[in-house]
């Protein structure tokens, strides 16, 4: 076994402010990118990346240690508190590597979060979520979803890729040859007179039609003479839309190397093909698409059967996050059939032959399952659920969780009658009930002061005429001597 006498870490230490310089940073990342691709290539995931673990050699290369170890480690049972800390060192942890089998799975981008998370440590000397606890950097990173911040005056394509790396969603962030691309690229350049010269040929550029995909998750599939595609959805969005590309086969590209470019795409009923931004299409390999919900056909009782395709190769070969799994599940397309996809913004409610839910959730006043909206999809089809139609203080959860396998849509179509339908009116906030209460309430005083108005006046037209009439009797038979001289009004006035 090789002895390596220091760390990159250890280098940090012994320097002022504790930061390293741009040319060691650009050298150093693309040694690491390399190192940690040649183990993904391995299906090896790191999860551990930080700078006391990257060792240096006789010639101040760059070499990967702890290689692997939480990677191996999962699955093992563990004392409570040994948990965290097996699954990598808090401070560098991706918001997926927190409890994988709920919000993972983890993959080969989770390793792209502590890649970043190490060199922004390099560039400014201070380690990220420095100082705080492991609850503190768990409610930033996972609740808050807040991202270590990046030092400013880096080169165009490194600020760009690291920008990348922090992305939420692990499917968004940069795959390790992005990284190495980048930072290769940058390792000549030079900052002078305001702005980074000797840049290499890596060149960035906005995406057109990508709706709001990154670039990087466009980048994950190359499109190919022959692949079958359709237009791509926009993300998160379940309305029928007017797809340019229904069905199509791509029979020509611009640029081969270009994942920016133009392709030729055939569609059945044209004669000529059409020429379509390739960042607007998606792969459909045996009638599949990264993206789609899918369920497996063979249930197994250790996780969910519905989940979300991450990929399949043309050979037909799928990679899918399912809720208990901690990695993603390997397999065959014939093993999976269509799902029905959920969208933020709907309406969910436990099946009514769901006793036992996977996660907790609450009940209706009328002993029923509650109705709510769901406001995040995490990579392995969780579904994060808000409760607008119930009034929580602010000790108490405001968001749960949801396999989607034991969960049905709910909409005021799907409501039968009146009284189920005002139930789901009240799932929207939990301001409808008393608001209506409210109103029917400032209804029913206005119509009962409106109906005794009407009243008083019909008892006054009954009896207050013939009173005066009886009045005028009674002056002119009994008193009328005395009242001959005033006019019959004024005297009126006077009693």
């Amino acid at each position: 076994m090789k002895f390596y006498e220091g760390s990159v870490g250890d280098k940090m230490a012994r320097l002022k402010g504790g930061k390293l310089s741009m040319s060691d940073v650009l050298r150093y990342g693309a040694d690491l990118a390399q190192g940690v691709m040649d183990l993904h290539s391995k299906e090896i995931l790191i999860l551990n990346l930080k700078p006391f673990n990257f060792l240096l050699n006789e010639n101040d290369r760059a070499i990967l240690g702890d290689i692997g170890i939480p990677y191996v480690l999962l699955g093992v049972s563990l004392r409570s508190i040994d948990m965290i800390r097996r699954l990598g060192t808090p401070n560098y942890m991706a918001p997926e590597q927190w409890h994988p089998e709920v919000t993972g799975p983890l993959s080969f981008e989770t390793d792209s979060w502590g890649f970043g998370c190490s060199i922004v440590e390099m560039l400014t000397g201070i380690q990220p979520w420095s100082g705080k606890s492991i609850d503190e950097i768990y409610k930033l990173v996972v609740k808050k979803q807040e991202k270590p911040h990046i030092p400013s005056g880096l080169p165009p394509a490194v600020e760009n890729v690291i920008i990348g790396c922090f992305e939420y969603d692990f499917m968004s962030r940069p795959m390790m040859s992005d990284i190495l691309q980048a930072f290769k690229s940058s390792q000549n350049a030079v900052y002078q007179d305001g702005g980074w010269t000797g840049l290499g040929s890596i060149i960035i550029r906005e995406k057109q039609g990508g709706g709001n995909y990154t670039e990087w998750f466009l980048a994950k599939d190359h499109l190919q003479v022959g692949d079958m595609v359709r237009s791509r959805k926009l993300p998160n969005s379940c309305k029928p839309e007017n797809m340019d590309v229904p069905e199509g086969s791509v029979v020509g590209l611009e640029r081969d190397t270009d994942r920016d470019g133009l392709v030729l795409v055939r569609m059945h009923g044209l004669h000529d093909p059409i020429r379509v931004h390739a960042s607007t299409l998606e792969r459909v390999t045996f009638g599949l698409a990264a993206g789609d919900w899918v369920l497996l056909k063979k249930e197994d009782k250790r996780h969910s059967p519905v989940g979300i395709l991450h990929s399949i190769d043309r050979d037909g070969n799928v990679a899918v996050g399912f809720i208990g799994l901690e990695t993603l599940w390997k397999g065959n397309y014939s093993e999976l059939e269509m799902a029905k996809p959920y969208c933020v913004g709907q309406f969910i409610r436990l099946r009514s032959n769901v006793f036992s839910p996977r996660f907790e959730w609450p009940w209706r006043r009328c002993g029923e399952w509650a109705a709510g909206r769901i406001c995040q999809i995490l990579p392995n089809g969780c579904l994060v659920i808000e409760f607008p139609g119930r009034l929580t203080l602010s000790n108490e959860n405001r968001s749960f969780l949801a396999d989607p396998a034991e969960v049905e849509l709910v909409s005021f179509d799907t409501c039968p009658g009146l009284v189920k339908k005002y139930q789901h009116l009240e799932d929207f906030h939990w301001a409808v009930r008393p608001l209506l209460i409210a109103l029917g309430l400032f209804t029913a005083m206005k119509l009962g002061l409106r109906v005794g108005r009407k009243l008083g006046r019909s008892k006054v037209k009954k009896g207050h005429n013939p009173a005066i009439q009886n009045d005028g009797q009674h002056v002119d038979g009994q008193t009328g001597e005395n009242t001959a001289w005033r006019p019959p009004k004024v005297a009126n006035i006077f009693r």
